[in-house]
């Protein structure tokens, strides 16, 4: 489908009351650095990590007149993805689901049960694999971890979470998805 086709089924949606949201889910790792420590300052710096490989899954999404929905749990798999998807309904009763192919959107029974449910009030879309120049969300997920993740400390994974959760609440991107679904690749 090229540019043009894609504006006009955009249109055609938004005027039968249609929303068009990119979703997507990213994992933010606590395993990253703690602090620099200088044992001796003729000698290099010691960089501690926490080592405990524990993290968190955000669920995001974004839709074409900028509302958002972002929801933290601590896996993604079929069962936590068809919770954000019934809530992400309600948000938006009906809507082109813009998304990638990973196992939960694509593969999963219990997700194409509920979308064949819901055909009439969603409708996937399925993103081209390897294509993050279409997903508005993947700029979404390098600008909250460019701001959460680089040189911060967190004293527990708790205060992790809470900073996480926190930040999703309050922050507005500003994103236009126009700029991501109408790109063309070269």
């Amino acid at each position: 489908m090229d540019k043009q086709q894609r504006q006009q089924q955009q249109q055609r949606q938004q005027e039968d009351g249609f929303t068009v949201v990119s979703l997507d889910e990213s994992f933010f790792f606590y395993d990253s650095l703690v602090r620099r420590v200088w044992i001796d300052e003729r000698k290099r710096p010691i960089i501690r990590v926490t080592g405990s490989h524990k993290h968190s899954c955000i669920f995001g999404a974004i839709s074409l007149d900028g509302r958002q929905l972002f929801r933290q749990q601590d896996k993604f798999n079929g069962k936590t993805f068809l919770d954000y998807l019934k809530k992400l309904h309600t948000k938006f009763p009906r809507c082109s689901l813009f998304m990638d192919k990973a196992s939960p959107h694509y593969r999963s029974k219990m997700i194409q049960k509920y979308l064949e449910e819901n055909k009439d009030t969603l409708i996937p879309v399925y993103l081209p694999t390897a294509s993050p120049e279409f997903m508005v969300m993947e700029e979404v997920w390098n600008i909250a971890k460019r701001e959460l993740l680089v040189l911060q400390y967190y004293a527990s994974f708790a205060d992790f979470k809470e900073k996480i959760s926190r930040y999703f609440r309050t922050k507005r991107f500003g994103l236009d998805m126009r700029n991501y679904l109408l790109k063309e690749v070269r």
